[in-house]
């Protein structure tokens, strides 16, 4: 994944969302979330290292309520967004161009699982009617009957774990309904 931040960009991204009010932690991380359509989400590990620097640079104050750490930016840390507003409004072409590149990303990775998960259930439906029942109604072999049972394994696995990723877009989960479906509707016409 492209990286969404150049150097120093997230420390400025941090006073100028600070600049607007004080806020938590999480707030911050949910703000950063939220500016980028809910492709990027940064970790803890990300922005407080970061609030720890800029407390110790002395442009954030940190205030603690009991139950969560508050920082507040300080007088000096307003002065600097006072100076850098031109590379302010510098980032903020560079993060709607993050955005689109990370929006870029998604889809190429959806447009794959997808096109993956279509070869997929057509292998497990081809596999299935290799060793469909025929219609004599002659018993399966034990053989047979593994291989079937382990093809229909496949496919569920398959299924749930695209189900159950949470990076699996929308988009795709609602592909690879279709296609389950799809696989079914085939399945029915060899009875």
């Amino acid at each position: 994944m492209s990286p969404v931040f150049a150097h120093g960009q997230l420390r400025l991204y941090l006073l100028s969302l600070l600049n607007e009010g004080p806020r938590h932690g999480y707030e911050i991380m949910r703000d950063l979330e939220q500016r980028f359509n809910g492709l990027y989400t940064p970790s803890a590990g990300t922005v407080y290292p970061r609030l720890a620097k800029l407390e110790e640079e002395g442009l954030v104050s940190r205030g603690d309520d009991g139950r969560k750490v508050t920082y507040t930016i300080t007088d000096a840390g307003r002065a600097e967004v006072a100076r850098r507003q031109a590379d302010l409004g510098d980032l903020e072409d560079d993060l709607d161009r993050s955005a689109s590149q990370l929006a870029d990303e998604v889809r190429s990775r959806v447009k794959g699982e997808a096109a993956d998960l279509r070869a997929e259930l057509k292998a497990a439906a081809q596999e299935a009617r290799r060793v469909a029942q025929p219609a004599t109604g002659e018993p399966m072999s034990g053989r047979a009957r593994g291989e079937f049972e382990q093809a229909i394994n496949e496919l569920r696995q398959s299924a749930r774990s695209i189900l159950r990723s949470r990076k699996t877009a929308e988009s795709v989960r609602a592909e690879a309904l279709r296609i389950v479906h799809e696989a079914k509707r085939q399945l029915d016409q060899l009875k």
